[in-house]
């Protein structure tokens, strides 16, 4: 007689979970912090109730929550650098009036937002009076560089004087001169508005002579080119600093009336508008 074997029960396969239901289990968030992706960590709440309505797959939650991971690393940095660069107020070229400054090309100084100032390492420097927006339009210059993913920096010429001037060791001048020299663009502003030591002059010259043709450099002053002789109180150490930022850069020289009497005339009083 013939046995019938018993028969072998088949198993339905397990229904596929959605990211959202498998979430829903435990709180991934510490994991996220835990491995660097904090603001991945915070939005995925918001993605886990995305991908139940609209039934995203896997890939989908993950390329949302990478991307806005990276958005958020990238601003985190461009603040930071901003914060670095020790900006005195926050400028944009949008703001900078060029009806104001009609000798000012706005196409021509437009070049200067071209990453390839920051990769050609030129020079510019920005003369004229108190008032006519030098300050302005090398923070407007530096700030776009700093979007674009450029470190900067910015000092006024008497602050770096003064630095200098308490810096008695070889030790203390690297470390007042080092991140000058490194950054990626630098911004002296103010050059011979105040008089200075003549320590500074040999001081200026070395960070100029040291990112010449490395790195771009963005000076203002009230002084002619002719005059900053008498600023460094050495002709020669002015002559060769001066070769320097022609080389590989450009000066503009600003003229017209003040922004700060924009609107008033010449002995303060208000005009009409």
């Amino acid at each position: 007689m013939t046995t019938a074997s018993a028969a072998t029960p088949v198993l339905s396969p397990a229904p596929a979970l959605s990211p959202a239901t498998i979430a829903a289990s435990t709180d991934l968030r510490p994991l996220f912090d835990q491995v660097g992706l904090h603001h991945a960590a915070a939005v995925l709440p918001a993605w886990l109730d995305r991908a139940a309505r609209e039934d995203l797959a896997y890939a989908e939650v993950l390329q949302g929550l990478l991307e806005e991971e990276t958005a958020a690393r990238a601003t985190a940095a461009g603040q930071r650098r901003l914060r670095e660069a020790g900006f005195p107020f926050a400028a944009s070229i949008e703001q900078f009036d060029f009806r104001f400054r009609p000798e000012l090309k706005r196409q021509l100084v437009l070049r200067y937002l071209d990453p390839t100032f920051v990769e050609q390492a030129r020079s510019l420097a920005l003369v004229g009076a108190p008032g006519l927006g030098k300050t302005m339009l090398a923070i407007c210059i530096a700030t776009k560089h700093v979007e674009l993913g450029a470190t900067a920096r910015f000092i006024t010429a008497q602050s770096l004087a003064n630095q200098m001037g308490r810096a008695l060791t070889t030790v203390g001048r690297q470390r007042v001169l080092r991140p000058l020299l490194l950054c990626d663009v630098l911004v002296v502003d103010e050059l011979g508005y105040l008089p200075t030591q003549s320590s500074f002059g040999p001081a200026l010259y070395e960070l100029i002579a040291g990112r010449y043709e490395r790195r771009p450099t963005i000076l203002t002053s009230n002084k002619s080119l002719t005059e900053w002789a008498t600023v460094l109180q050495d002709a020669s150490l002015a002559a060769a600093l001066v070769d320097r930022i022609l080389h590989h850069g450009d000066v503009f020289y600003l003229k017209g009336p003040s922004y700060r009497l924009k609107g008033r005339t010449p002995d303060g009083e208000v005009t009409s508008t």
